[in-house]
């Protein structure tokens, strides 16, 4: 390949930062012979900052930055994995899932507590209705309170009177190199993790092949197989639905061990399985699971009245 500028799109923030910088240092390695230039774009869930995140839907952090790889503006694009919506516009394509972080979520909180020890009434700040609901399940003697931010805005709530702690994913602490202030990380049987969450998603043109061919030298096929049975277990539920579903996939030995979840936001409601198959085609993994966990009954939360 010819020495050339490639230019990456990605969010502002310091992690969506950070997380580029990690993709780009492996692919400069692979491709030392490409030079890369980091394009900061603001997406529309950046702009509507007080706005719940159910009613942004799945994709709303990653559609601004699709729209200049779309246009020619940039030649790739880094996102998280999960906030890519289960069908990419048209023209677009992932061809690598980089080796995956820590998909866990965790808990920081100035009583150095673990969960189960936060005393009753403790206020946890969330963005995240899949994280409230599953934590109000757990412990109905808490109170969520809502926060939206960059995860260095929600750690400094913190240190208010406001919140006792807040909840957050793993990886974001641990690219930012503060995941020694995480006082609990939950186990994914009490909090499973979002589909994607812990990778990144690489994003090309359709028909783009020297682009395709680059970013597929820092493809992990681990992580390729469980980030795509977890996106095909939301494309199956339904992406757009109105209530938090999970899925949680673990690789080992030619399996997939897939950890699902559906719930109310409030906790009331929360329907839980965990499945095995073969991660030879990942995607029918995802569809199987997503239909075992609705068969438990949550397709009443999902697609019933109370989930619309």
């Amino acid at each position: 390949m010819k020495r050339r500028t490639v230019r990456v799109g990605t969010r502002g923030s310091a992690l969506a930062i950070a997380q580029t910088e990690e993709v780009l240092s492996a692919l400069s390695k692979a491709w030392p012979e490409a030079v890369f230039e980091v394009v900061r774009i603001t997406p529309v869930g950046d702009r509507r900052k007080s706005a719940p995140l159910l009613s942004l839907g799945r994709g709303a952090f990653a559609k601004g930055v699709e729209e200049w790889l779309l246009d020619g503006r940039i030649d790739m694009a880094v996102h998280s994995a999960k906030d890519m919506p289960t069908t990419l516009p048209e023209g677009l394509v992932i061809p690598a899932y980089p080796k995956r972080k820590d998909a866990r979520d965790l808990i920081v909180n100035r009583l150095n507590a673990g969960f189960y020890e936060l005393p009753s009434g403790a206020r946890l700040g969330t963005s995240s209705p899949r994280r409230s609901g599953q934590l109000l399940a757990a412990r109905s003697d808490i109170e969520i309170v809502p926060i939206r931010g960059n995860v260095d805005t929600r750690l400094s709530r913190v240190s208010g009177d406001d919140l006792d702690g807040v909840a957050l994913a793993a990886a974001g602490l641990e690219r930012l190199g503060r995941i020694g202030e995480a006082t609990d990380i939950l186990d994914p049987e009490l909090c499973v993790p979002d589909a994607g969450q812990g990778a990144l998603a690489v994003e090309t043109r359709v028909g783009d092949e020297r682009m395709r061919e680059m970013v597929g030298a820092v493809n992990h096929a681990s992580t390729w197989a469980a980030v795509t049975a977890e996106r095909a277990f939301v494309d199956f539920i339904g992406g757009g639905c109105r209530v938090p579903v999970a899925a949680y996939a673990v690789p080992s030995g030619g399996k997939l061990r897939i950890t699902m979840m559906a719930c109310l936001p409030d906790g009331s409601q929360i329907y839980r399985k965990r499945v095995e198959a073969s991660d030879v085609d990942p995607v029918s993994a995802g569809r199987e699971a997503a239909r075992s966990l609705l068969e438990t009954g949550a397709d009443a939360i999902v697609y019933g009245e109370r989930g619309l």
